[in-house]
C-alpha cells in the first residue's frame, strides 16, 4: 500500500507588491498553521519518508515548520517543476518521482494541490470529496492511500480519501484524523506496510 500526503503551503503575505510571487514568505497566520499541521501529522503517524516540495519561498518555509514535528529518515527534494506545474495537476510528478517511498508528501499550490486529490481519488468518504471539492485552503492536508506498490503503477480514481484536515479544526481534532466536523475519520490511521513490495 502507498500513501500519499497533498499539503498546500501555509498562508503566504501579499503585503509587499513588489515581491515575486515565488519569493512571497509565510504570514503571521501560514507560521502558526504549519507547525500545527506537523504537530497533527506526528499525532496520527502520518510520517513521510520522502517529501516532494515546491521551490516558492512559502512552501519551503511550510516545509521547514512541519518538519520538526515528524520523526524519522526522510528524503527531501526541492524541485522547481511543482511551482511551474502549479496551473495543472501533479498526478504525473508523483508517478515519476515517488521513488520507492511508501509515504510520500508533496508540499505544493493550488488549483493543482485540489485537482491533483480530485483526480486521484476513486473511493470513500463521499463528505470529503465533497469538503475537497468545495474549498482546498492553504495548509490543508489530504491523505489518500493505494493498493498499488509502485508510484508509477498509480492510476487515476484508484485513491482511496482517508482524510481532508484544514487547519482551523485542528485545535479540536486530536482523536479525529480528518479534522473536520463534517466528516468522521474513515478509517485510515494505520501506516503503510511493506506487503506485497
Amino acid at each position: 500500500m502507498l500513501r500519499l500526503l497533498l499539503l498546500r503551503h501555509a498562508k503566504s503575505d501579499w503585503n509587499d507588491a513588489t515581491v515575486l510571487d515565488h519569493d512571497r514568505t509565510l504570514n503571521t497566520r501560514g507560521r502558526n498553521a504549519a507547525p500545527a499541521v506537523g504537530e497533527h501529522m506526528a499525532r496520527h503517524g502520518l510520517i513521510p519518508d520522502k517529501v516532494l516540495c515546491s521551490t516558492a519561498q512559502r512552501a519551503r518555509e511550510t516545509l521547514a515548520l512541519v518538519m520538526p514535528h515528524l520523526a524519522g529518515e526522510t528524503d527531501i527534494r526541492i524541485t522547481r517543476g511543482i511551482y511551474d506545474d502549479s496551473e495543472m495537476d501533479y498526478v504525473d510528478m508523483v508517478r515519476a518521482l515517488g521513488g520507492t517511498s511508501r509515504t510520500l508528501m508533496l508540499i505544493g499550490h493550488n488549483p493543482a494541490m485540489r485537482d491533483t486529490a480530485l483526480e486521484l481519488v476513486g473511493s470513500g468518504n463521499p463528505s470529503l470529496v465533497e469538503a475537497i471539492e468545495g474549498k482546498y485552503p492553504t495548509a490543508a492536508l489530504a491523505v489518500i492511500d493505494f493498493a498499488a506498490n509502485r508510484w508509477s503503477e498509480v492510476e487515476r480514481e484508484t485513491g482511496r480519501i482517508v482524510a481532508y484536515c484544514l487547519p482551523r479544526h485542528l485545535p479540536v481534532a486530536s482523536t479525529s484524523l480528518s479534522a473536520l466536523p463534517e466528516a468522521a475519520n474513515d478509517g485510515g490511521n494505520a501506516p503503510p506496510t511493506d506487503e506485497g513490495a
